[in-house]
């Protein structure tokens, strides 16, 4: 994940206030209706594997042997699971000058379906550990246990599950590569991959419905707040999954407030391909930076994630796939 571009516009919250009305008595029965899943049941368990099994290979920096290797592996892990693999190799230029080996890697599934829906993550992890409180850290790499990996573990497993059972619509899952690689404390240099993506979509006029970017999926108790840039490009979509995600009794995670901007994956797609995305990101209100304490810091390993978490972003995603006609 970037320095997004945070701006907490709206994370100041008014205090909640409480009617004070005469309560009703007794004999007056209140009749909830249970919802019905029509998703299959995601399994963190399987989705948890794939986070670790990513963090194994080391930091996924472009242009390095682990990046390689887990790139391998991710292609790998699509073909398993029956979706029609495309890499897309690009020479990109960082911040800095250097030239950036980059693979985004993408999986289809029921390719010759016209309605579609776009999910995708940042495969790669920061070569800077520029957050972390030990400034002697600085210039070592990110393992992105959570900022990276937790995104592309939670699509992995929805591609194990769309193999299972097909939902109604064709699914395109997207691994974007070079998002991590920015400058500090600047909007400048993220989300190459996604960028030379929206420039140049896999199929030529390329089009769905909506997407979905899932960005540090995988905290403990993570808070996912409605994020400015996916309420001002695709809220019926916000709408759609925050809503999804109570029914499904996730209303902790995704939490019934507006956050602010993050420049993230779903900018370009959103600016460029004018695709209607959203951004399912943590946010602690309690850092300085808007994130987990370990973002950007050789402390996002595998104790900053949670199966709860992706367990309840899993089976919101899924729910929402499996509903749409």
């Amino acid at each position: 994940m970037t320095i997004k571009n945070i701006s907490l516009l709206a994370c100041v919250f008014g205090l909640i206030a409480c009617s004070c009305g005469q309560k009703t008595t007794t004999n007056t029965a209140v009749t909830e209706q249970r919802y019905e899943k029509v998703s299959p049941d995601f399994n963190a368990d399987s989705a948890y594997h794939f986070v670790d099994t990513q963090v194994a290979f080391g930091p996924r920096v472009p242009n390095t042997s682990q990046h390689v290797a887990c790139g391998d592996y991710l292609v790998s892990e699509l073909k398993r699971f029956g979706a029609a693999v495309i890499e897309q190799r690009a020479d990109l230029k960082a911040f800095d000058g250097t030239v950036l080996r980059s693979r985004n890697i993408i999986g289809t599934f029921n390719a010759e379906n016209p309605n579609r829906i776009l999910l995708f993550a940042h495969w790669d992890s920061r070569p800077f550990s520029d957050n972390d409180p030990d400034v002697g850290k600085h210039s070592q790499p990110v393992l992105g246990a959570n900022d990276g990996a937790s995104g592309v573990g939670v699509l992995l497993e929805i591609a194990r599950t769309i193999q299972i059972k097909s939902p109604d619509l064709g699914v395109d899952i997207i691994f974007f590569d070079a998002e991590d690689y920015g400058e500090h404390e600047s909007s400048q240099g993220w989300c190459l991959g996604s960028e030379y993506w929206s420039r140049n979509p896999h199929v030529p006029g390329y089009k769905a419905r909506f997407g979905i970017l899932l960005d540090m999926v995988g905290a403990p108790d993570a808070t996912f707040y409605k994020e400015a840039i996916s309420r001002q490009y695709a809220r019926n979509v916000v709408e759609k999954v925050w809503s999804t995600a109570r029914n499904l009794g996730y209303g902790k995670y995704f939490v019934d407030r507006d956050g602010g901007g993050i420049t993230d994956d779903h900018v370009p797609v959103n600016q460029i391909l004018r695709i209607p995305s959203i951004d399912i990101i943590h946010n602690d209100m309690n850092t300085e930076s808007g994130f987990g304490w370990y973002w950007h810091t050789t402390k996002d390993d595998m104790n900053s994630i949670s199966k709860e978490t992706l367990k309840a972003v899993g089976q919101t995603v899924l729910e929402v796939v499996y509903k749409e006609k």
